[in-house]
């Protein structure tokens, strides 16, 4: 049979493609052609196998301990509204160094979920998305995809992947969900270099007999590229909204961010009326925090509040379709250039 690797790759041999080069290149085209995938990097090593859980992926590269430490090792910075772009629970943005109306793109109040950065080594593309489970293999997709297109035309650079957050939880929801993240990203046809696992057991403190995770959020300089741990007082327009929309059962990460024409967009969706709205809101707090979090010894101070607000929501607009997103326009916000904060745009 005819070695159509050596007819592939035979004018780059001649080019000065070196034998390491070969051999690597050799073994990612015999995987294909077996329908396998093999384009997660982890330690500058591509894997033919991706690591099931937290455990084995630190025994096998203790180097993520290291850059764990350093990572916890940074001071929490409080992040104020100007310049921010914020990403709740199942959305996603991504973003360019060179755009005006975002400094820094952010998400906190993750427990059991990840927070999940993709940025391109070359151009400073970045994109961040706060994942629980849903959606992930079209988020990843969606995410790599954002910054390949922002980062065209600049310098060549790698896909660099960071995970941050979900913590030792007694009943494994964050171990589960990692393993559902590399999955995503091991399956994407490109290369792409695993630079941070800040998650698991090394995002972990033990107080008094409970497990806690030790950072809550992240936040990410765009025209740096800095990435921090950070608390968000302000997290920007339609949280309700935006909250309403998985609390009732929206699978899909919404892309949040127009970066063409650096706008944040939220909608159009809709959602299923919540039955007993009435009855949960009548219900004391402590009752909210069991019933309706996944992890209700951790979870911050707000988490009773912020559940409240948003029923009171989705009890005042049933069938947002009707309510909110009128002749199923989206809400359209662009950075105010006096305040530095997400204004509203009418069309």
């Amino acid at each position: 049979m005819m070695d159509w690797m050596c007819v592939f790759l035979q004018p780059l041999i001649v080019a000065g493609l070196t034998v390491e080069n070969y051999e690597l290149l050799r073994i990612i085209f015999n995987k294909q052609q077996q329908g396998f995938n093999m384009v997660l990097v982890l330690n500058g090593v591509l894997q033919d196998e991706c690591p099931m859980d937290t455990h084995s992926l630190f025994v096998q590269h203790p180097v993520y301990r290291d850059t764990a430490t350093q990572f916890l090792s940074i001071p929490t910075k409080t992040v104020g509204a100007p310049g921010l772009l914020y990403v709740c629970q199942r959305e996603m943005a991504a973003v360019a160094p060179h755009d005006k109306n975002v400094n820094i793109i952010g998400s906190d109040d993750a427990t059991t979920c990840v927070i999940v950065v993709v940025r391109h080594s070359g151009s400073g593309a970045v994109a961040l998305a706060h994942l629980d489970g849903n959606g992930t293999d079209e988020a990843v997709s969606t995410m790599v995809a954002r910054v390949q297109e922002l980062a065209f035309g600049y310098p060549e650079g790698r896909i660099e992947l960071q995970l941050i957050g979900g913590f030792k939880d007694t009943q494994g929801y964050a171990e589960d969900l990692f393993n559902n993240i590399m999955q995503s990203f091991h399956k994407h046809p490109l290369e792409i270099d695993l630079t941070q696992a800040c998650v698991g057991e090394l995002n972990t403190i033990l107080r008094g007999d409970i497990n806690w995770p030790i950072i809550y959020g992240v936040g990410v300089n765009v025209k740096t590229g800095e990435i921090f741990p950070a608390t968000f007082p302000e997290k920007g327009p339609d949280l309700q909204l935006r909250m309403a929309r998985y609390f009732t059962g929206g699978h899909q990460v919404l892309d949040i961010y127009d970066s063409t024409v650096g706008m944040l967009r939220i909608g159009p969706f809709n959602y299923d009326p919540l039955r007993g709205v009435d009855l949960w809101l009548s219900q004391s707090d402590e009752f909210i925090l069991q019933h309706l979090s996944t992890s209700p010894d951790v979870e911050p101070p707000h988490f009773a509040m912020q559940i409240r607000a948003t029923l009171r929501y989705i009890q005042d607009n049933q069938f947002p379709a009707v309510t909110v997103f009128r002749n199923n326009n989206p809400h359209y916000f662009r950075r105010d250039e006096a305040t530095g904060c997400w204004a509203p745009v009418r069309f």
